[in-house]
């Protein structure tokens, strides 16, 4: 008989930790889905900052003028180097 007794003692351990495991899986699972609602709604006020509409995209901006481009030109070192050379071939 205490062998009986003792076998259903650990059987009955057992069951109850196995129900303290279920409760504790059953609370940390059930906790709310955090919403993620608040970074949409920021994104969507600050859609007239979206890169649509920045003046890089503008046609007027996307290029550079022609004077623009000789200015840089003329300011690198290869500028001076083909001006260089430039004279030695005349």
């Amino acid at each position: 008989m205490a062998d009986s007794f003792d076998e259903i003692m650990d059987f009955l351990k057992k069951e109850k930790e196995e129900m303290a495991f279920q409760k504790t899986v059953k609370k940390i699972y059930s906790k709310p889905v955090r919403s993620y609602n608040k970074l949409t709604k920021t994104v969507k006020k600050a859609a007239h900052q979206a890169p649509s509409s920045l003046e890089c995209f503008k046609e007027e901006n996307m290029y550079y003028t022609e004077k623009e481009t000789q200015n840089y030109i003329q300011g690198t070192s290869y500028y001076e180097t083909y001006q260089s050379m430039k004279d030695e071939w005349n």
